[in-house]
């Protein structure tokens, strides 16, 4: 029996608990002290959160054992997958009954380890940033889009941040920035965004954003005013260029996630990719398709996009590991 509620007297007698309130900490943390008041002893309480680490946010709870996250991709009515975020205290008891409800809401669970925007969202983020990247280089926004297309990714990196907001891609921004200090790199895509959000582009739901759009939402065509201020440079990169800097910005983050210990099956992995975002689904995902290419040529690759375009492309220690003897991740992790 599972129904909403904005009513917190209805909620003494329940067995696990969503909490779906704005990506505000203290707002958050509020909450679970006020409905953990209320709720049974035995009662999960599932944070839905898109960045939020859920070991910060069970420091509000007085029991961090029974507190989990439960990440639902939007829009929610279209997507299948379910990330279940599984914080430093969680018990094996919450694990289970999240993947119970995830499965009777008819979705498709995958579990990750917590870190800082989990496993969807931090292969997702590169890949819009890549993509804001080349803009500020001069490449044009109808080429970034269509190489994502052609390599069968339902949306181009612009398309998919006018979808998301842009207001949302610099509160991202500065929050990571306040949370990393010094650590956080100096960055074209903070220009791009910041400059876009102080002239109110942004995105779909003003109907202004990367692209224009006419009174019903739909779209017109890019923006003439983002031409302005990055002009086209006048040497353009090959295809491949494009198209292997929007896949390797995320695969590495996959490996990264793999390497860290926040993906723990790399099926998962692979499957959480093509149903979370629409990862190439040809590919069988971002580890899969480490292993179509090969993990030496891949690390040859990255090490040239490295020297090219900076050192967000070198490989991970886990892949420069494995490409020595050309070992695959599906042979390595178990899954042949």
């Amino acid at each position: 029996n599972i129904s909403p509620t904005n009513d917190l007297n209805l909620l003494s007698d329940v067995d696990l608990i969503v909490e779906a309130v704005f990506e505000d900490p203290k707002i958050k943390a509020e909450i679970t002290q006020e409905v953990e008041g209320i709720i049974p002893k035995h009662c999960i309480f599932a944070s839905n959160t898109s960045t939020l680490p859920i070991t910060d946010l069970a420091t509000a709870s007085s029991r961090p054992d029974q507190f989990i996250g439960i990440h639902f991709f939007s829009p929610v009515e279209k997507m299948r997958l379910v990330e279940i975020i599984r914080g430093k205290e969680t018990n094996n008891t919450a694990v289970a009954k999240a993947l119970d409800f995830v499965r009777q809401i008819k979705k498709t669970p995958i579990v990750v380890n917590d870190a800082r925007f989990f496993y969807a969202n931090r292969c997702i983020i590169p890949y819009i940033n890549e993509g804001i990247r080349m803009v500020a280089e001069g490449i044009p926004p109808a080429m970034i889009n269509n190489a994502a297309q052609m390599l069968g990714f339902p949306v181009g990196p612009i398309q998919l941040v006018d979808e998301t907001s842009i207001d949302l891609g610099a509160k991202i921004a500065r929050a990571t920035k306040a949370a990393m200090g010094k650590d956080y790199p100096d960055d074209a895509v903070d220009e791009v965004i910041f400059w876009m959000e102080e002239n109110g582009r942004l995105g779909r739901k003003s109907k202004a954003g990367f692209f224009d759009y006419d009174e019903k939402g739909k779209r017109t065509g890019y923006w003439q005013g983002l031409k302005e201020k990055y002009p086209y440079s006048k040497k353009q990169p090959s295809l491949q260029d494009v198209q292997h800097r929007l896949m390797f910005v995320q695969v590495l983050e996959a490996v990264r996630a793999l390497e860290e210990g926040v993906l723990m099956d790399i099926r998962e992995g692979d499957v959480g990719a093509i149903l979370g975002w629409g990862f190439a689904p040809w590919s069988g995902g971002p580890l899969s398709w480490l292993d179509i290419l090969g993990t030496a040529y891949a690390t040859e690759r990255c090490k040239e996009l490295s020297s090219e375009y900076g050192n967000r492309f070198e490989p991970p220690a886990l892949l420069l590991e494995m490409s020595r003897t050309g070992e695959e991740f599906y042979t390595r992790f178990g899954h042949s």
